[in-house]
């Protein structure tokens, strides 16, 4: 297993919190069981001390008294643990006191003096000392046991337990009992020691078990990784799985997946961008060549001797003429759509669209020539638009019906109305239509349904690109039909303002 595995660092990390975990739990027992066993075995001291009857506590301390200031210092030979009893007055003895090893038996009167009652330590040390007010609280204490841990110079830790000694409610004194905490401390240590035994056979046996469960909820990650090398290779058609049972790594996919259709869509569009761009300037170098051809023939043949010949030379110029109007013109459409491709400028100003159209009637039937030309127009549609390429709309569908239609039997509708909450222009021609397999890449650049009557008047499938993309800059939608009686129809709908 990888140091830098994702799998590694979560068991790491995860057996790192548990043995943090299992330390402080371990330190909280520790302190937990020290205080209790501590105050377990003073509370059995004091059970033993309350088992005495009061009075012989009051005699054994006045015997002691009697014996001279080696017993009272606790330097008396001869005293056992066990050995030494108490006598009533008719020298009866009694059972001994205690039966705890290394402990020093003490009796503090009320007047302030201390008497050993028994020393059953090794090295038959004095007992502890403690200040008068620890001796004061402890004759006024009304705890169930009152002990302290101290330290002395002279010898290991030692447990003291003071018990107030009382004759019908008259204190007598206090009995203390010290011992050296060692035996006890041992088995804090053992129980300690137990426990981290215990602890690390447990970190163990979850580091087993952990690494199993951790491969199993792993599983759909290392899927998830598996399948991004692959889309990594280039194939963008794979998704990730989005039902593996868990919600991050499923949220996760989901949105991986869409970020993977985005980019497959960019890449489509691109792709899509470069081939319209490569098949545009094709097309636009074929268009340019064309009409370069003609006027270098026709310079050819001016200067083969054509030029002294007014008839030809008149032909020549005529038709050198018409081709450079008609380059003029692919020219001037080409720049216009790479402006609208690049940063359109367009200023939306609300009126009324049917004062426009009426405007423009007389040039609309000036191009007509014989045809005929209705115009229905509802009044007082309004709607934004620029004017200037408004108007160039109206033309190029105009000059499409006109290049489509009979010059003399042609009849050209022009009709503005209401329609599905805007205002709709629609110019329909009674020409010979167009088929419907043509019909889907009518508006595409340099696309013409009939390329020999389109050339014939100088079209280069571009008007309805560049009407497309001014009606797209109006916030519009243009589409087209066409009959089958005969016919083709253009309509053009434009959104009316909002009302204030």
């Amino acid at each position: 297993m990888k140091t830098n595995s994702l799998r590694f660092q979560l068991l790491a990390r995860s057996l790192l919190l548990m043995a943090g975990l299992l330390v402080i739990i371990g330190l909280f027992q520790y302190v937990f069981m020290r205080g209790f066993l501590y105050k377990n075995t003073a509370s059995s001291i004091q059970s033993q001390i309350l088992a005495i009857p009061p009075d012989a506590w009051e005699r054994s301390a006045w015997d002691i008294k009697d014996e001279g200031p080696d017993k009272m210092t606790g330097n008396a030979t001869g005293d056992a643990w066990g050995d030494r009893q108490f006598g009533d007055s008719h020298g009866r003895s009694r059972t001994p006191i205690f039966f705890l090893q290394d402990s020093i038996i003490a009796f503090y009167d009320t007047s302030g003096t201390l008497s050993v009652l028994s020393n059953a330590s090794i090295d038959g040390q004095a007992p502890p000392t403690l200040d008068e007010k620890d001796y004061q609280a402890a004759l006024g204490s009304k705890r169930e046991v009152t002990y302290k841990v101290m330290e002395q110079a002279t010898s290991n830790e030692q447990l003291i337990v003071l018990q107030p000694i009382k004759i019908r409610d008259q204190l007598l004194g206090v009995v203390q009992v010290s011992l050296e905490t060692k035996p006890l401390r041992d088995i804090l240590t053992r129980q300690l020691l137990t426990f981290l035994l215990i602890s690390l056979l447990a970190l163990i046996g979850g580091m087993l078990a952990f690494i199993s469960v951790l491969r199993k909820t792993l599983v759909p990650l290392s899927k998830m990784v598996e399948t991004v090398e692959q889309i990594d290779a280039g194939n963008l058609a794979i998704r990730l799985p989005s039902d593996q049972g868990q919600e991050e790594i499923d949220r996760l996919a989901d949105s991986f997946n869409g970020m993977l259709e985005r980019l497959e869509t960019s890449f489509e569009a691109e792709k899509e961008a470069k081939e319209r761009m490569r098949q545009f300037v094709a097309d636009g170098s074929h268009e340019l060549r064309t009409p370069l051809t003609s006027i270098h023939g026709f310079l050819e043949v001016l200067l083969r001797g054509a030029m002294n010949q007014p008839d030809k030379l008149n032909r020549s110029l005529t038709s050198m003429y018409t081709e450079s109007e008609r380059m003029k013109k692919l020219i001037q459409d080409l720049l216009q759509l790479a402006k609208l491709d690049r940063s359109p400028n367009v200023q939306l100003i609300e009126g009324e669209l049917d004062e426009i159209i009426k405007g423009m009637a007389p040039q609309l039937r000036l191009l007509a020539g014989d045809r005929k030309v209705s115009l229905k127009l509802t009044s007082n549609l309004r709607c934004r638009f620029d004017e200037d390429k408004m108007k160039q709309v109206i033309l190029n569908l105009f000059h499409n019906a006109v290049q489509h239609t009979d010059p003399e039997q042609g009849d050209i509708q022009v009709t503005l109305e209401n329609a599905s909450g805007g205002v709709e222009l629609s110019v329909r021609d009674n020409g010979s239509g167009i088929p419907s397999e043509h019909l889907p890449k009518l508006f595409d650049r340099f696309y013409r349904s009939d390329s020999s009557r389109t050339r014939k008047y100088g079209g280069a499938g571009l008007g309805l690109a560049i009407t497309k993309s001014l009606v797209e800059l109006h916030g519009g939608a243009i589409r087209v039909e066409s009959f089958a009686e005969g016919g083709t129809a253009f309509y053009v709908w434009f959104p009316q303002p909002c009302p204030e």
